[in-house]
């Protein structure tokens, strides 16, 4: 297998990590988070003018016929710079369900319009008791005439409060824990009966709890088949799992390379701590822990695409299982070595261990995704 970049893709990293590194450094960043909106429209516009927005999707679809693998190089890179604006969920979740499960005028519409910076999604999947099961839905969607009436309650949502449109799941059949019966619908977040309470979560993001109350859907905003979302939901959310493991890692290279320099700077009986050979094995291991998360994610942005769907789940589990673990020991070293300063605001070591610790959180923690793994052995 081929694991060497193609020139475009290097371009393409290349053209990231210098915007990144020029205009979007800590105090820009930090800017930008203490915003009202939490994230910076002129980033997200500039992100447009690059191609970003659109590298995932078919050229058809206004997008650059991209895969996984460019999808992991950008995320790798917003990882990097503890990028706050909605990329994975815009872009990689939202966008993933409405190319996996839309119609193709749905596609047309939506991803373009994605992919030129002109709407913003987001994916309400999660409820107060799912606890990461997609299977487990009690929001309902009930007939009325062409189109539903949803109800319910959706946790967590990322970005929820600045989306457009909404991708939700809905039970339109079925108990509460049936894979079968699951729907999916796209809903304008100014409808009726929709309410949004927007906060801010630990790592600088944004997130919302988002309530339906007989609030109307139409014909055109079913989503793929009726009863039958359950399979796209899971090949989206590993499409989606698979993209944080990238970000993960660029997040993990940024912090070591923050701890290591300090190692070098920071004095102590007249000489740099680094030169202790404690502190230089725990070095040695944040390393091994960052090239074996590099090696699994790299993996799992390729076996994404597979059709066997054992196969995606294991891998794709694998890679967050191992991404859970080594951003803990990471993180708790970096703070650790760094000393009191590592927790405060003022360093980025705290910043990037808050991301890992929600990452580790999205979309299946680590016990989650071992349990998945052993089932889809």
């Amino acid at each position: 297998m081929d694991f060497i970049f193609s020139d475009e893709q290097q371009q393409l990293r290349d053209s990231i990590q210098k915007f990144i590194s020029k205009e979007y450094g800590f105090e820009a960043r930090k800017a930008i988070i203490a915003s009202k909106q939490g994230f910076s429209d002129k980033v997200w516009a500039h992100f447009a003018d690059m191609g970003l927005l659109g590298v995932a999707f078919d050229e058809a679809h206004g997008g650059f016929g991209g895969n996984s693998v460019d999808t992991m190089l950008v995320m790798t890179e917003l990882g990097r710079g503890i990028v706050v604006e909605p990329y994975f969920s815009t872009v990689v979740l939202g966008g993933s369900l409405i190319d996996l499960a839309g119609s193709e005028a749905q596609k047309q519409a939506i991803l373009s319009e994605v992919a030129q910076g002109k709407l913003l999604l987001a994916a309400a999947l999660g409820e107060p008791n799912s606890r990461y099961e997609l299977n487990c839905v009690e929001t309902t969607a009930k007939r009325d005439g062409a189109g539903y009436v949803l109800n319910g309650h959706k946790a967590v949502v990322l970005h929820g409060e600045s989306a457009d449109k909404l991708v939700v799941s809905a039970r339109t059949a079925g108990n509460a824990r049936e894979a079968k019966g699951i729907s999916l619908f796209l809903v304008d977040k100014k409808s009726a009966g929709v309410a949004v309470q927007g906060y801010r979560t630990i790592d600088g993001m944004r997130a919302a709890e988002i309530k339906f109350a007989n609030a109307k859907v139409g014909a055109d905003g079913v989503l793929g088949e009726v009863d039958a979302a359950f399979p796209v939901l899971e090949r989206a959310t590993d499409v989606a799992v698979s993209a944080l493991c990238a970000e993960a890692v660029g997040a993990m290279e940024a912090l070591n390379a923050a701890t290591f320099e300090y190692l070098k700077t920071r004095q102590q009986f007249g000489r740099p701590i680094g030169s202790f050979q404690a502190l230089q094995h725990r070095a040695v291991d944040m390393m091994i822990h960052n090239e074996q998360s590099r090696s699994l994610a790299l993996l799992a942005s390729v076996k994404v695409q597979s059709e066997d769907p054992n196969e995606r789940k294991r891998t794709v589990s694998a890679a967050k299982i191992q991404i859970g673990h080594s951003g803990r020991v990471i993180s708790q070293e970096a703070i650790q070595m760094h000393g009191g300063m590592g927790v405060s605001n003022e360093l980025a070591a705290g910043h990037y261990a808050k991301r890992l610790m929600m990452i580790n959180a999205t979309l299946g923690d680590v016990d989650h995704h071992a349990e998945r793994f052993a089932s889809a052995a």
